[in-house]
């Protein structure tokens, strides 16, 4: 009988820890504003911060377009010294942002994902010119890693709020396959944008993508949700993007 009880009362903490364990969100634990995500055409300077001064090193151009079905993200680069474009592509399904397809075509590589069963694809390295055909099985629930900062504007921020979100990023020189994004901070604060205060969450982020080195800040507008600005801080260097009304 006094086994028995020692078995039922561990039983009771292993599914009290369980239920204790916050799921990392997911297109399966999704609770964000997905009403909050419009087509829109948005643009963000893009400044490397050297010594003190800002040195512009290119813009950031986003389209986002929504319809019933699925949302399509294409973000356009554009570097200050390069007549060369970085061109992303994502789509993901519009009723739980679960990634259907994402593309990055730039001057060191072309990569190709399409998310079904498996994910399939491919993954070319202009340097070398080695091509790697991509297959991977995975049974978990994730978000493209290039739309998580997306999501991150449409979550039901608050003071004090923190997630882990799960994304999948194939980049064959750090992370493959299914990692960890975190929201470590959230807070509402005031930010002077065009000489003017806004009402704004900061929140604060890593990823895997960068071993959690890089640390990403998210000024996201209480009223539009819009991102107004980021700033990333790796390695001592920093960088600052702005949006351009």
């Amino acid at each position: 009988m006094k086994k028995t009880l020692c078995y039922f009362m561990l039983a009771i903490m292993v599914s009290a820890q369980a239920t204790g364990q916050e799921l990392s969100l997911s297109p399966k634990n999704n609770p964000s504003n997905m009403d909050l995500l419009e087509s829109e055409i948005s643009k963000m300077s893009w400044f490397m911060i050297k010594d003190t001064t800002e040195v512009k090193i290119g813009e950031i151009h986003t389209e986002i377009k929504k319809d019933e079905d699925r949302i399509l993200i294409t973000t356009t680069v554009l570097m200050e010294q390069s007549t060369n474009k970085w061109v992303d592509s994502t789509i993901v399904n519009a009723q739980n942002f679960k990634p259907v397809y994402h593309s990055s075509f730039n001057l060191q590589r072309d990569m190709i994902l399409k998310f079904g069963d498996k994910i399939t694809g491919y993954y070319l390295d202009k340097q070398t010119s080695d091509k790697k055909v991509i297959s991977i099985e995975t049974n978990r629930s994730f978000f493209d890693s290039n739309f998580y900062p997306q999501l991150i504007r449409l979550l039901p921020l608050e003071d004090g709020y923190s997630k882990t979100i799960s994304i999948f990023d194939y980049n064959p020189k750090s992370n493959i396959g299914v990692i960890s994004a975190t929201i470590h901070s959230t807070e509402k604060t005031t930010l002077t944008y065009n000489k003017k205060p806004k009402q704004v969450w900061k929140v604060e982020t890593t990823d895997d993508i960068s071993n959690n080195t890089a640390i990403s800040t998210y000024y996201i507008e209480i009223s539009s949700r819009k991102i107004i600005k980021q700033v990333v801080d790796f390695g001592g260097r920093k960088m600052i993007m702005r949006s351009i009304e």
